[in-house]
């Protein structure tokens, strides 16, 4: 677990959701969270508060399973830490190249469905119906289909996280993650923001993948379930 601080990449939902995101922010409270079909992240602006937790538990309703970032503290007692995935936190450094890439195109709503697919068979992490509206997402495409993508999720303002970083089994070992990644975060370097991402520490492959590009750990995070009273 992590401590609580000011800095909105500690909190990174939380920033997000008062932030870059507030159109799609659900809740008025200390508790808020995104639509349902665009992601099943919640954020508090206090995880330490009893009143950002009851906020969000008036949200979700009884029983509901909310999944809570980068948590950092235990919740009051009566919520149930289900489950809790450890990850890390990784940070663009001045060592880390981005540029665009012919091969680049950029994804709509029109492939939506294309990116559906992908990511159901390739599990980068939540990717829903509606998650395209959090940010800019790329993709590479050949005779028509959909072999890589990457995109922007969580957008703090100063800061913009890469995500849904994925590669069609077939398509491996050709770089086409290495030229998302960059044309990615070209554009959130061309914002002056800084790009940084979220991995499972067990990942330990795309862990190193992005180290040897040039970010560098910043922390290490929980990804956790949390069911409410």
């Amino acid at each position: 677990m992590v401590s609580v601080t000011d800095d909105p990449l500690d909190n990174p939902v939380w920033a997000a959701l008062e932030g870059v995101h507030a159109d799609l922010a659900e809740g008025t409270g200390k508790g808020r969270r995104y639509p349902g079909d665009v992601s099943p992240f919640c954020g508090l602006a206090d995880q330490s508060s009893p009143e950002a937790w009851a906020d969000l538990a008036d949200l979700a309703g009884p029983g509901a399973e909310l999944l809570v970032p980068a948590l950092a503290v235990r919740p009051p007692a009566g919520f149930e830490v289900t489950s809790s995935l450890p990850g890390v936190q990784l940070v663009a450094t001045g060592a880390f190249v981005s540029g665009t890439s012919p091969l680049v195109v950029e994804l709509g709503q029109d492939d939506v469905p294309d990116m559906l697919d992908l990511t159901a068979r390739t599990q980068p992490g939540p990717f829903l119906p509606r998650t395209r509206l959090l940010g800019r997402y790329l993709g590479v495409r050949e005779d028509g289909r959909l072999l890589a993508m990457a995109g922007e999720r969580l957008r703090l303002g100063p800061a913009t996280e890469i995500s849904a970083v994925c590669t069609d089994p077939s398509a491996r070992g050709r770089g086409l993650a290495t030229t998302l990644v960059r044309a990615v975060a070209h554009g959130i370097r061309e914002r002056g923001e800084t790009p940084f991402l979220h991995a499972a520490t067990h990942n330990t492959g795309a862990v190193r993948l992005y180290e040897n590009l040039g970010f560098s750990l910043r922390r290490a995070v929980d990804f956790a379930r949390v069911r409410t009273p």
